[in-house]
């Protein structure tokens, strides 16, 4: 085992200090731990890893990081002696003992892990998350008849029975575990990293994965039929701002909030290009969307310009649920019954099943019908990334990899337009042809 002290320059907190770290590499495995221990670059000596003479109480401090390499090298030792296999977690609880603060229960403290998040101002749907997984976990520890489950009694055994849990149980399918999973790992990271306290299951066996699944849109004829479709009174506004969705991307939550105050551009006479300029409820991203001119006249059909600027709403949107309800009756009056493959799992199988377009569609249906159609009409993915609001462009390029008629232009340019490749050249019948026996 070899420990060394070294400064994390990168957590310098707002008065200059600067935390020291161990860093014990054993068996492969490498643990970085907070020594509670702090100072000021300068104070520091990287030669000797130990703090300078000019530092306040340098010589306790000294002591201090020599205890705590004396008493990471001797629980190393004491494990290989007794045949344990060295983890993270038991070296780890070594370099900061627990004193006399009563150690929380798990559920306990991914609640006070939920109050950090909210001081820090993160959303409140970001919020919720963590409550669904927080509320999960606290339903699964209950079915281990225990009142409370300290972090480090969380190990890799009782994670995999967690994740059996929610997939067998609570028949929750491969995105809706990945949510759950995500979350908790990022507050064990937080446990370990900002609250120094040790863990029962090493990060990396906290295993994320996201599945890609196919994602419904509707094509420019879908489209054009929700266009042509007469409807009674009651259905029209639904579907007109289901569409409005359809030209600019907007997702349930921005669209039901919008106002007079995000509209931009009008001239003088109530004429030119209008842009939507708004942040985004669920990102907080800032969005300039430009209105085409089948977004703006779905927009002044109900909102007029005078009332633009009084913050009045400028489309009539229902409560989600009932706009839901809506959509699928409205898409099946215009005739998107065609069938398509929903792919689930249903006791560890995958379960393949043809559905109505139809009963597939949902207000959401309209974003990616939107980055699908934007695609097509050759809109950059940049471009299309700052429209939509992604911090990541992954999570756009996932709507490229869905646009199937580029790829079959693609295939069509590439197979049956004229060329002058050798393989052209070939004589009928020489591709893949097969030698006859002599």
């Amino acid at each position: 085992m070899t420990v060394k002290f070294v400064l994390r320059e990168d957590k310098t907190d707002k008065n200059g200090l600067v935390p020291v770290f161990l860093n014990a590499n054993f068996e492969g495995l490498r643990l970085q731990c907070f020594t509670r221990e702090k100072c000021l670059p300068k104070e520091w000596n990287p030669d000797k890893q130990r703090f300078r003479k000019a530092k306040a109480g340098a010589d306790e401090a000294n002591n201090v990081l020599e205890a705590i390499a004396e008493r990471v090298q001797k629980r190393y030792r004491d494990l290989r002696t007794a045949g344990i296999p060295p983890t993270l977690a038991l070296i780890r609880d070594v370099v900061n003992p627990a004193a006399a603060r009563p150690e929380l229960g798990m559920v306990e403290a991914m609640t006070a892990f939920i109050e950090v998040l909210r001081g820090r101002g993160y959303a409140f749907h970001t919020v919720r998350h963590y409550n669904t997984a927080r509320n999960h976990l606290a339903t699964f520890l209950t079915t281990k008849r225990r009142k409370k489950i300290s972090l480090a009694e969380y190990d890799g055994a009782m994670h995999d029975d967690f994740v059996k849990y929610l997939r067998t149980t609570c028949g929750l399918g491969a995105n809706g575990i990945y949510s759950i999973v995500k979350d908790l790992k990022t507050f064990l990271r937080h446990s370990q990293d900002e609250r120094q306290q040790a863990l029962g299951v090493e990060l990396k066996r906290v295993e994320v994965r996201y599945t890609d699944q196919a994602k419904t849109y509707l094509t420019g004829a879908d489209i054009a039929a929700l266009v042509a479709v007469k409807l009674p009174a009651t259905l029209a506004p639904a579907r007109d701002v289901f569409l409005f969705c359809c030209y600019t991307g907007l997702r349930y939550s921005d669209v039901a909030a919008l106002h007079g105050g995000n509209l931009h551009g009008l001239g003088a006479n109530g004429t030119g290009d209008r842009v939507l300029r708004l942040v985004q409820t669920k990102t907080r991203a800032t969005v300039s969307i430009y209105l085409s001119r089948l977004a703006a006249e779905i927009l002044d059909r109900y909102a007029a310009p005078e009332r633009s600027g009084d913050g009045a709403k400028l489309l009539p949107v229902l409560a989600n649920q009932p706009m839901n309800r809506y959509l699928k009756k409205i898409t099946q009056l215009a005739g998107l019954t065609r069938l398509v493959e929903v792919v689930g799992t249903a006791g560890g199988r995958v379960v393949k099943e043809a559905v109505p377009l139809h009963e597939m569609v949902t207000m959401h249906t309209a974003r990616h019908t939107f980055a699908v159609q934007s695609l097509l009409r050759g809109m950059p993915v940049a471009v299309l990334q700052r429209v939509m609001g992604h911090t990541k462009i992954q999570n756009t390029m996932r709507y490229a990899q869905v646009v199937e008629e580029l790829q079959h232009q693609a295939m069509r340019a590439a197979w049956d337009e004229p060329t002058t490749t050798a393989i052209d050249a070939l004589p009928d019948g020489a591709v893949c042809s097969v030698m006859t026996a002599a």
